[in-house]
């Protein structure tokens, strides 16, 4: 490749368009042999890269921020943003998995549908707008409120507790946001969100867990609390209900089978039981929620949990147990 043309193209994850080839001093049946042999590749009318570069992209999130400025340098609108669940990803915030990989922009003043991508029109405020590398992408406030504005209650809730556990972004941030986009439609959706979220919650299951916890009436726990006897620290509880000792733990697959510190499952196991033991010991109930809780069988959980909940923990309380203020993100 010229070094012209590479140059270029190392700018923009390795894409470059017919304009930078011709400018390098390709012809256009140049390109089209090179495009033929593989030795280039076409992604869009115009846009092209080459087959390492693509290899070296092999996250999704990766991919994605390729695909979203193949679109931008089709469109030959610089000003335009990647934005709604295209910018949630290069954000690396969770997505359902169902959500459609259709490049999503914003621009202030086209609004255009085409092969792969639908930008809309709307405005752009000053502090809305993050670089990264080439591109421009809506910042993590913003996204979460467009997601918010199209997406499910629960999938809104989700994304904006991890962005909130990973210090993307404060609560202020999000509850400006939400308040400045509160008239534009769907607007209402988002601050519904915004108000049921908390950073606090680990995972997606604690995030949905919690909602159902909500939506069933029931009293609104403390989450991740540490419950200590003798200045000793017993547990980190995921949700706690104080005036009846209930300690709820949700149950995600992943803590046995991606367990912290590179501990092996079979020990990560051992250990949890140990702490369950433990806190029944000190007259504190334990309730375990799976995934697979959330479904048909929620409404067995949830008159388990109505009945613990109703019933006033151990007049003597032998521990103490204290609310964090911060969710710790989970590591390896």
């Amino acid at each position: 490749m010229h070094p012209i043309l590479r140059a270029r193209a190392d700018q923009q994850l390795g894409l470059f368009t017919a304009v930078d080839a011709r400018e390098a001093g390709y012809e256009h049946a140049e390109v089209r042999r090179l495009c033929r042999s593989g030795t280039w590749v076409r992604l869009r009318r115009g846009i092209y890269t080459t087959p390492d570069a693509l290899d070296r992209a092999r996250s999704a999130s990766a991919r994605h921020r390729i695909d979203c400025l193949a679109v931008v340098l089709e469109l030959g609108r610089p000003t335009t943003v990647a934005s709604h669940a295209s910018a949630a990803r290069l954000h690396g915030l969770p997505l359902r998995r169902d959500i459609a990989g259709t490049v999503r922009l914003t621009d202030a003043d086209v609004w255009r549908r085409g092969r792969g991508f639908l930008l809309k029109q709307a405005p752009l405020r000053i502090g809305e707008i993050q670089r990264s590398g080439p591109l421009r992408v809506t910042s993590a406030a913003r996204t979460l409120i467009d997601c918010a504005r199209e997406w499910g209650l629960d999938d809104s809730v989700v994304a904006m507790d991890a962005a909130l556990l990973s210090r993307k972004l404060t609560g202020g941030e999000l509850r400006s946001a939400a308040a400045a986009a509160r008239s534009w439609p769907g607007g209402l959706n988002a601050v519904r969100a915004v108000s049921l979220a908390d950073g606090r919650a680990e995972s997606p299951l604690e995030t949905r867990g919690r909602l159902r916890i909500l939506g069933a009436g029931l009293p609104t726990p403390e989450l991740q609390v540490e419950i200590r006897t003798g200045g000793r620290l017993v547990a980190v509880v995921d949700a706690w209900f104080e005036e009846a000792a209930v300690a709820v733990e949700f149950d995600g697959q992943v803590k046995y089978t991606d367990p912290w510190r590179g501990q092996s499952p079979e020990r990560a196991l051992w250990e949890e039981k140990r702490r369950e033991d433990e806190l029944r010991g000190l007259d504190i109930r334990v309730v375990r929620i799976a995934d697979a809780d959330l479904g048909p069988p929620w409404a067995r959980l949830e008159t388990r949990l109505r009945e613990l909940v109703s019933t006033a923990g151990p007049t003597r309380r032998r521990f103490s147990a204290t609310a964090r203020d911060l969710g710790r993100r989970r590591a390896g």
